[in-house]
């Protein structure tokens, strides 16, 4: 089956679609990468967010319910050309992870978590089926909610020889890791790049939205006095299962680390002192796992200041991209929300107890007819318990593309509408 996996992370720079071909066999469940568009959100739409997403932002239920739809209405709209360009029209489901507006996390806990993008619109659009609201039902069974990705990276990671670590660094950083002789663990490390774009946007007036190549970071140095200020937040040291987002690391964090610091505002020093407090708590979350690998994703990976830092940090363990093994570092996550929502129209757990603290393994998400019957795939009675990336065109496939469409392979395309991480 053709499954487009759609999510926007804490950066809310943009609206990633990947398109995978997926099917199990014989207990492998097997996923060729057919590529990823990315559409920037509209201004309007990406301020109004940014705004309620303020940890002092007060928003009316009617904003609420106005981003729901408008977010709605743009995952839609990039489903639509995803399964055009990547699928050629034959989709068979799509996989919405929408926006994180609330991670409520307190004492250690999760309480509830609030994603929006209302699934309806995009079921309408493409006439597909779409699972959605994939985090509740975790936290329900006394989960995090969070990593989600770390079931697919468990299967993805098994059979390697060592300790593999999957690491993603988006809006925040997170890992899962396999460790030897031991229970996997999964947790948010800290901030990715959200401390770093909410400099970077206040330093130049907004006129950028992230560090574009590390070339602001490049042209600091580090701030010893702000890099102890912030490396003293608690959160660093609580023991997983952990979960973080912007409720935490915001600009208001920022601005009371600078103040404690005796810094007056955003430079190119404090830019590189944030990429190198993404690099260190990163590898001070991996040591102690004893890592012999670190599989590195998401919008961090194409920073290379923030590699090279991440690299020096983590001495003699390798650092590699997931692509050398198959998996677009772009999309990654996207990719897992795919697999996670054929693992529900299949009626299989999406969740990795062990690392997100839930009671068991759950099914999980929601589930909105498209325009046809819902014809449910045939029951497949074992969870797979390894993932297996084939190349595109090596695995069997539906039928081809549409005339006219523009499928871009196993790589990433970015409309040039602007320069979204």
């Amino acid at each position: 089956m053709r499954v487009i996996g759609m999510m926007s992370g804490t950066s809310c720079d943009a609206i990633d679609a990947a398109a995978a071909e997926l099917a199990v066999d014989d207990g492998v469940l097997r996923l060729t990468p057919l590529g990823m568009v990315s559409r920037p959100y509209p201004p309007g739409l990406q301020d109004l967010l940014l705004r309620a997403l303020a940890p002092d932002g007060a928003v009316t239920t009617g904003e609420v319910c106005r981003l729901d739809t408008l977010i709605g209405r743009a995952f839609a709209e990039t489903a639509v050309l995803a399964d055009r360009e990547l699928c050629g029209g034959t989709a068979g489901l799509v996989a919405s992870h929408g926006q994180t507006v609330y991670h409520w996390a307190e004492d250690g806990r999760v309480h509830g978590t609030l994603q929006l993008g209302q699934p309806a619109w995009i079921a309408e659009a493409t006439g597909r089926p779409v699972v959605a609201d994939f985090r509740p039902r975790d936290i329900a069974a006394g989960g995090q909610g969070a990593p989600l990705v770390s079931l697919v990276d468990l299967l993805w990671l098994r059979g390697r020889p060592g300790v593999p670590v999957a690491l993603n660094v988006g809006g925040i950083a997170n890992l899962t890791a396999l460790p030897a002789g031991g229970p996997p663990v999964a947790f948010d490390t800290g901030p990715g790049n959200t401390l770093i774009d909410t400099a970077v946007r206040e330093l130049t007036g907004g006129r950028l939205g992230h560090d574009v190549d590390g070339r602001i970071a490049a042209a600091g140095e580090c701030d010893e006095r702000l890099l102890d200020v912030l490396l003293a937040e608690p959160y660093y040291r609580l023991p997983p299962p952990k979960t973080t987002g912007r409720e935490l690391f915001h600009g208001g964090h920022l601005r009371a680390a600078l103040a404690a610091a005796g810094l007056p505002g955003p430079s190119p020093d404090v830019v590189a002192t944030l990429t190198l407090l993404t690099a260190r708590t990163v590898a001070r979350a991996v040591h102690p796992l004893g890592a012999t690998e670190v599989i590195l994703s998401g919008g961090g990976s194409r920073n290379p200041v923030l590699t090279a830092r991440l690299r020096r940090e983590l001495g003699a363990t390798a650092l590699r991209t997931s692509d050398e093994l198959g998996l677009p570092a772009q999309a990654k996550e996207a990719y897992a929300f795919a697999v996670l929502g054929f693992l529900t129209l299949l009626g299989l757990p999406g969740n990795a107890p062990p690392c997100t603290g839930a009671s068991g393994p759950r099914v999980l998400g929601s589930l909105t007819p498209g325009r046809h019957p819902l014809r449910l795939p045939p029951a497949v009675r074992a969870e797979p318990r390894a993932l297996v990336v084939t190349p595109a065109g090596t695995a069997p496939r539906g039928p081809g593309p549409a005339p006219g469409s523009r499928p871009t392979g196993p790589g990433t395309r970015r409309p040039p509408a602007g320069p979204p991480r």
